[in-house]
């Protein structure tokens, strides 16, 4: 019911609606181009106490576009990291505003240079259905630290938690300072061709070069968070329990619908069966049902179990033996499944997973394993499991991912003062904390003199003796 009656403008309605909610944002932006630190941190303190005030809200909303979405894994995968992000900026926005000093060249003196970081005007965030929240916020918290404006395109496989922070947002900001736009696809569409000043865009490889191709035609630069298959490698010497645990951890929060989940697990060959068994154990002490269990978070919708499901019908036509960890599903409480004896002819091994499914592929050596991830493309994050600092070393050194933790999963995406961004295939630019602030910021270099002109020396007429001793002096 609420997602026909968000819905219900016809498609060119909502596309002129959204080009004059562009132009009021615009308008505003020129008429007051430079918040100041106080108006920046006065709407990162409402922000912040909307979102500490409005939990269960948030929580319900989120369960129910889920069908059933842990309250657990909402409160620490996106209310807790969205109030710590906005904790982490009020603290330290006042030093990021600073200019930063810069040298000058001793050709160049008497000088100064400083680089001065302003507003770029209207930022546009689109949102995944994934993390509706958090995915929405933590980028929103970057952009109010830098003094923009900010429309928010929410997913339309979340229409009640899109509505929600619409009515929520709406009332701690006016909507030329930050607004929620809701709607299908055809909204998303028009939203990624308005000319903003910056666009960032979470979501799929394919729809990013979608939007990247949109935004193109303004000139329009663009963060893309996007995902990719990352791999978790198990070293030959790592305490199994410690690695499956964290792995496990990993691949079930939201059901494994997480960008930076691990998709697939590089094992030891000799040690695949005791790995399968140490990882069954963890998941069946997290979950010991699966029917009626809260924890258990189900698929987002009917349309994304079903291409799961196929990845199982087509790995198993092809040869791969499932391991499924519990009898049967309950709606889309979908069961979460091993893979055995996985081929890249298999559809799970050549697209993003996104859900509670995890290949093992077996591999004799870490530099066949490291192979294995280079000869793909580059993922948002990589796993490495091992207490060995060399290995740890070799293993950095000889790939490249997005993101990395070691002896972890997810958790690099929660540190506020780390990037966070893809490379290549899985994205491009970063954000969060200073880098977020940095990214919806133009830096703008600034260069000083005062009245003593030094470079008077080197204007024409040319061929003078003080322009020869610049030359012979400065030119080599």
């Amino acid at each position: 019911m609420l997602a026909d009656a968000v819905y219900s403008h016809p498609p060119h309605l909502e596309t002129e609606r959204l080009q004059a909610l562009f132009e009021r944002q615009r308008s505003a932006f020129q008429a007051y181009p430079s918040p100041t630190a106080a108006d920046r941190l006065q709407w990162l303190e409402a922000l912040h106490d909307l979102l500490s005030s409005h939990q269960q809200p948030v929580i319900d909303a989120i369960s129910e576009d889920f069908g059933n979405r842990s309250a657990d894994e909402t409160r620490l995968a996106e209310i807790m990291p969205s109030l710590h992000g906005i904790r982490h900026a009020k603290r330290l926005l006042p030093r990021w505003m600073k200019p930063s000093r810069r040298s000058v060249g001793l050709a160049f003196q008497p000088a100064s240079a400083r680089v001065v970081y302003q507003p770029l005007g209207v930022v546009g965030i689109i949102v995944p259905w994934n993390y509706p929240l958090y995915l929405a916020i933590g980028p929103l918290i970057g952009a109010l630290a830098a003094g923009n404006r900010v429309m928010l395109k929410m997913s339309e496989s979340t229409p009640v938690t899109g509505q929600l922070l619409k009515d929520l947002l709406a009332q701690i900001f006016p909507e030329d300072q930050v607004a929620v736009v809701l709607g299908e696809a055809d909204v998303g569409i028009a939203f990624s061709k308005l000319p903003f000043d910056h666009l960032l865009f979470t979501g799929s490889t394919s729809v990013g070069r979608h939007v990247m191709r949109a935004a193109a035609e303004n000139l329009t630069p663009v963060t893309l968070e996007l995902g990719g298959k990352s791999p978790a490698i198990v070293s030959n010497d790592v305490p199994l329990a410690d690695a499956a645990e964290r792995i496990a951890f990993g691949k079930t929060l939201n059901a494994g619908q997480t960008c930076v989940a691990p998709d697939y697990v590089l094992v030891p060959r000799q040690r695949i069966d005791d790995f399968v068994e140490a990882y069954r154990k963890v998941v069946q002490r997290f979950y010991p049902q699966l029917a009626d269990n809260p924890d258990y978070t189900s698929i987002v919708n009917r349309r994304q179990h079903a291409r799961l499901q196929g990845y199982l019908d087509d790995a198993q036509a092809k040869g791969a033996r499932l391991l499924p960890l519990f009898e049967q599903g309950q709606d889309r409480r979908m069961p979460h499944c091993l893979l055995l004896d996985v081929t890249d002819e298999m559809q799970v091994m050549q697209d993003e997973i996104f859900g509670p499914l995890l290949p093992v592929v077996p591999y004799d050596g870490i530099d066949q394993a490291l192979a294995y991830v280079n000869a793909r493309p580059r993922p948002l994050a990589l796993y490495y499991f091992g207490y060995d600092r060399s290995e740890q070393r070799h293993v950095l050194r000889h790939t490249h991912s997005g993101g990395v933790c070691l002896n972890d999963t997810l958790l690099h995406v929660a540190q506020d003062d780390l990037p966070f961004g893809g490379v290549g295939p899985s994205g491009m630019g970063h954000y969060h904390g200073h880098d977020g602030f940095l990214t919806f910021s133009k830096a703008k270099g600034v260069f000083i003199k005062q009245r003593f002109n030094a470079a008077r020396m080197i204007y024409p007429p040319y061929g003078k003796a003080l322009q020869k001793l610049v030359y012979k002096l400065f030119v080599r």
